[in-house]
């Protein structure tokens, strides 16, 4: 039986067994839910716990309960956050509460009171401490683990998993996360390496979520009752998809789309803002400001742009003059002053920082987005606007997945403030209804790890085991744990996804003859179609080619058929099953130990390197150990070729940046001359060693190095002006910091590992850590 909270309280002073909780509790104006009640009793019980909920249910309250543990019976408590804005923000708001001398912050580039009681920090931070034996994890009784769901993230997930498997076993772990399907999974593996762990799981969102499609200028109902699709809506979707004269290549007829801002106009006067709209491109992001502002919309009064100047003008103190044109500055402003602002990772982050306070205080009503802002940034909305549900990834358009749905409608409701959300979705021609309604009920949306060891890691585990502790180590990761518990399952999967696709082939029968010769014509012409635009064959080749498949095509007995188009519809879901076949198929073909044979491979080049012998590190080996980053091996073998050692501060700091940056496009870079062109050939022709030797070894390999950051970074550390770099590039000013802090972080992380190089680090880092940069700090 589930209790209400009154209940759970009169039981839980009757019992008299938790009075910390009862404390805590108490000193919150309302009651707690039910879920952080028992996630706070676990706690005190001396538990770690999994506590995973809706976006705004509250989790970081049973974060809170661990500060306020360890403020009341002494010892130190981590608040580990994925991103430095998230650490920056729960710095301020604990040292509200707790008072400046008990809350310290580290994010890297920031120290902040680091022998605090509470310290605030990024989890490579706490990462780094646990490699290094730092002392100040002496005292540690908790770590709270805010967003650990991030454990997925591609390129950084992997340090969740080193900070659970290697903190001391008398740490409590508290792991808050986002509704995932699989919680259970995770728990059992919390509790595998962590020892006792209880899992809570909520599914109840503070503030009900409603679903809508924008229709045209109609606000509809995505559901009716029983949660069925709304009938109105697939009535008006079906009269659009009528085709016309019977010819199934004319495009559906619906209604005209609002313009941005006829929507924003829309949802004001129906009460719905303020509004996040995800618009999944920084460029239509600005667009989007820039048509509001077009359209002489302004969502303001005078008091509000007063109040919105007076913030505007306490954090651009510090700005140069003669970077405002540069950065759009004069815009910006504008757009605050009329409610209205764009929020992405090209922006300034003075300018984000600002956007987040403005609309947190409701000065701000219309936000255009980028789906990083679904990263934890306290900046709930009235109402969420998805104008699409599919998004680049940075190789081709993907679909939006279920979790990616949540996460993003989930910053709709205000809790305290607003009776319920919503989430709108605008209708289009490529929308599918069905696919909304399946997207939005969704409840499956597993956790899947993403660990795999690097150099660094390695070196770092081998260093503190052994070879053999580590590897055991390694095979305690989450996703050893899921690799051995998901074989089974992929193998039902494959054998319900044969039966599907026979069942369609045979579905899919033609009466005149072999309708798959037809569909495998029809599916090389989209292949070839598809090829064209990344294939360097000449288009008159393939164009022929494609033409030769037609005239086949229209000879085939079945291109008379009446029932072509249905057909090719069933067999192409049949084929794409075929391809999820061979994929699945493949999965379970390297599943078996992939961790620890990861790890097996790299050690064979860490030894051929010189970095190890044996079980013994060398020199250069403890000086690996420090670096940390995607490219920790080429960095490494650049420092033993002594490709640093006569640079000059300006040409480092340029040369440095092809270990970090990554181009957003394909366009040529420009090099600087002499010692740096010199200087990245020898990088360059380090990559290639170590490319081979992962390549011996049927190793994923590192990612090359990128020369796209070195003009700009080397203009700013001679001295030039922000405007003098960016003009005339496709540069971003936010994109523009970050590579730049990036930077920094390198250099010091380079200064610790490579005392040879501090002098020359020393003045790079005077050099390019001013203006702009300086005062960005720890807010990118």
């Amino acid at each position: 039986m589930t209790l209400t909270p009154s209940q759970n309280y009169a039981r839980t002073k009757s019992l008299g067994k938790f009075p910390k909780t009862r404390k805590f509790a108490e000193s919150f104006p309302f009651e707690l839910d039910p879920f952080q009640v028992e996630a706070c009793h676990a706690l005190e019980s001396g538990k770690g716990v999994l506590v995973a909920a809706p976006t705004g249910a509250g989790k970081t309250i049973v974060g809170e309960f661990a500060v306020d543990l360890v403020i009341g019976s002494g010892g130190k408590c981590f608040y580990t956050t994925p991103i430095k804005a998230l650490s920056n923000q729960k710095f301020a708001e604990l040292t509200e509460k707790y008072g400046e001398s008990k809350v310290g912050l580290l994010t890297g580039d920031t120290s902040i009171n680091s022998e605090a009681q509470i310290v605030i920090m990024t989890t490579e931070v706490l990462r780094n401490m646990i490699y290094a034996n730092s002392s100040t994890i002496n005292e540690l009784k908790y770590v709270v683990m805010d967003e650990v769901h991030y454990l997925a993230d591609k390129f950084r997930g992997a340090v969740w998993e080193e900070i659970l498997i290697h903190l001391s076993d008398a740490v409590q772990v508290i792991s808050l996360s986002a509704t995932v399907s699989n919680a259970e999974e995770f728990g059992e593996w919390l509790q595998t390496v962590r020892g006792d762990t209880e899992v809570i799981v909520s599914e109840i969102r503070p503030v009900p979520l409603y679903q809508h499609v924008l229709f045209g200028n109609r606000l509809l109902d995505l559901f009716g009752e029983n949660l069925k699709l709304n009938p109105e809506l697939t009535r008006l979707e079906r009269d659009s998809y009528r085709q016309v004269r019977g010819n199934w290549r004319d495009k559906p007829k619906g209604p005209k789309p609002l313009t941005r801002s006829e929507i924003v106009e829309k949802l004001d006067r129906e009460g719905l803002l303020p509004a996040i709209t995800f618009i999944f491109s920084r460029n239509n992001c600005d667009a989007a400001v820039r048509q509001c502002l077009a359209a002489g919309l302004r969502l303001t009064n005078s008091q509000e742009k007063t109040e919105i100047r007076s913030v505007i003008s306490r954090n651009m103190k510090n700005l140069a003059e003669e970077d405002l044109v540069v950065l759009g500055y004069y815009e910006w402003a504008d757009a605050l002053e009329r409610g209205i602002a764009a929020h992405h990772a090209g922006l300034l982050p003075a300018f984000k920082v600002t956007v987040e306070e403005l609309f947190q205080r409701g000065l701000v009503k219309a936000v255009f987005a980028t789906e990083t802002l679904a990263l934890g940034i306290n900046m709930p909305a009235r109402t969420v606007v998805l104008e699409k549900l599919s998004k680049w990834n940075g190789e081709g358009h993907v679909a939006v997945s279920p979790g990616e749905y949540t996460q993003l409608t989930g910053r709709a409701g205000r809790r305290g403030i607003d009776i319920e959300g919503n989430a709108v979705i605008l209708w289009s021609n490529d929308l599918d209804s069905t696919s909304v309604g399946g997207l939005a009920s969704t409840r499956t949306y597993p956790l899947k790890s993403s660990f795999k060891p690097t150099y660094n890691m390695s070196i770092n585990l081998i260093s503190q085991f052994g070879s053999e502790r580590a590897r055991t180590s390694l095979e305690s990761s989450l996703a050893q744990f899921q690799a051995d518990k998901a074989v089974v399952g992929l193998a039902k999967q494959i054998r319900k996804n044969e039966s599907v696709r026979d069942g369609l082939y045979s579905e899919a029968k033609c009466h005149l003859g072999n309708f798959m010769e037809y569909a495998q014509m029809r599916g090389d012409i989209k292949k070839l179609e598809t090829d064209s635009k990344r294939s360097k064959r000449k288009r008159a080749e393939i164009e022929e080619e494609i033409g030769a498949i037609r005239k086949r095509m229209k000879n085939h007995i079945c291109h008379t058929c009446p029932d072509r188009e249905n057909h090719s519809r069933i067999t192409e879901r049949a084929q794409r099953l075929q391809r999820e076949i061979d994929g699945l198929t493949e999965r379970i073909n390297t599943r078996t130990n992939v961790i620890a044979k990861r790890f097996d491979r790299i050690k064979v080049i860490l030894d051929k390197f010189g970095y190890i012998n044996n079980d013994a590190i060398a020199k250069s080996g403890k000086m690996l150990a420090k670096i940390y980053g995607e490219t920790d091996l080429l960095i490494a073998e650049s420092i033993q070729s002594g490709v640093f050692n006569n640079l000059s501060p300006a040409d480092l700091v340029s040369v440095i940046s092809s270990c970090i940056y990554e181009s957003r496009n394909e366009e040529a870079a420009k090099v600087p001359r002499g010692d740096i062109q010199i200087a990245l050939a020898a990088i360059s022709k380090i990559y290639s060693k170590i490319h081979d030797a992962e390549s011996d070894l049927n190793l994923e390999p590192m990612r090359a190095p990128d020369f796209g950051f070195c003009w700009a970074s080397h203009k700013w550390a001679s001295g030039q002006s922000l405007t003098s770099i960016l003009k005339g590039t496709d540069l971003t000013v936010g994109d523009f910091v970050r590579s730049m802090k990036q930077i920094i972080d390198l250099l010091r992380q380079l200064r610790s590992a490579a005392p040879e190089l501090q002098i020359i680090i020393d003045q790079a880092l005077t050099k390019i850590d001013r203006g702009v940069i300086a005062y960005a700090g720890a807010a990118v």
